[in-house]
Formats: structure tokens, C-alpha cells, sequence
């Protein structure tokens, strides 16, 4: 196996448990996994950066070879910057294909040598996102199967107000 760097890149508000079984299935394909969150300007975000990069951090604190990171810009801007050129994605349907073939796409029109390593996660998690989350947290619903313990305790920290 090659000594590889891969980039999991994401907004991660809040990290699910599809998200923690992409990056479990990554890390025992690459050598480091580094989940770089970020700031999505077309998202509204329940967390703050620094309050998602701490949570990410706590969930994948047993993994050995995952990193966590933030950036800002563009991804293969980053990429440079770590000396990376993988990109790792989940696919949870059909839908996600569409948009991340795009991306993928188009991150290599940017930098020639990037490649993005699309994963599917166990089917248990096929209907699961961030937004689904934050919603079903919002209407007062149960999401304490769909989210690593420590962020299901800080989002009932912060209160179904805020959420």
C-alpha cells in the first residue's frame, strides 16, 4: 500500500454516524485520513467551525490514523497545501451521484492530479444527513441513533432552541 494522504472534506453540522463510517472505511484504505471541515457559505450552520471541528475530533478521537482539520477556499487549494491529492466522498444514493461526479469533475479541471475515491456507507445509513439531523433535533425528535454520543450530548446541551 502506498503512503497516501486522503481528504475528507465536509460542513459536518453536525457529524453523523454515516459520516464517522465513511472515515472508518477510509482509514483502513489510506495511510492518514485528514476530515477537513469548512465553512459552507450556502449553508446556514447550527455550529460554529471551531464547535464542529471539536466535535469531529472527539468522535474519531480512537481512530489512529485520522487527523482533523479546517480550511477555508477552495479544496485543491488545500490539497496543495498538505501535499495531498485524494479526496474521499460518501455516497448515500443516486441523488449524491449526480452533484459529486460534478465536483469531482471539476476539482480536476482545477488540479490535474486529484483524484476522489467515492465510498458508500453501510446501508443503515443510506437516508442519514446533516440536515436530516439538525430537523428532526429541531421538532423535538429522537436522533440519538444517527449522531456519535458526544455530539448528541452537545446538541442537547445547547437546547432544542438553537438547534
Amino acid at each position: 500500500m502506498k503512503n497516501i494522504v486522503a481528504v475528507y472534506p465536509g460542513s459536518f453540522d453536525p457529524p453523523t454516524n454515516g459520516h464517522i463510517d465513511i472515515i472508518k472505511r477510509a482509514s483502513k484504505i489510506f495511510s492518514k485520513v485528514i476530515v477537513a471541515v469548512t465553512h459552507n457559505c450556502n449553508k446556514k450552520h447550527m455550529f460554529s467551525l471551531e464547535d464542529r471541528v471539536s466535535m469531529m475530533k472527539e468522535a474519531v478521537k480512537s481512530i489512529k490514523n485520522v487527523e482533523v482539520s479546517s480550511f477555508s477556499g477552495l479544496l485543491v487549494d488545500y490539497l496543495d497545501k498538505i501535499d495531498s491529492f485524494c479526496i474521499v466522498r460518501g455516497l448515500r444514493a443516486l441523488s449524491d451521484f449526480e452533484y459529486e461526479f460534478q465536483m469531482a469533475l471539476m476539482n480536476r479541471k482545477l488540479k490535474q492530479d486529484v483524484e476522489t475515491i467515492f465510498l458508500v456507507p453501510d446501508q443503515e445509513y443510506t437516508f442519514l444527513s446533516s440536515s436530516t439531523v439538525r430537523e428532526i433535533a429541531s421538532l423535538g425528535g429522537n436522533f440519538k441513533n444517527f449522531v456519535p454520543k458526544s455530539v448528541y450530548k452537545e446538541m442537547i446541551k445547547r437546547g432544542k432552541e438553537n438547534v
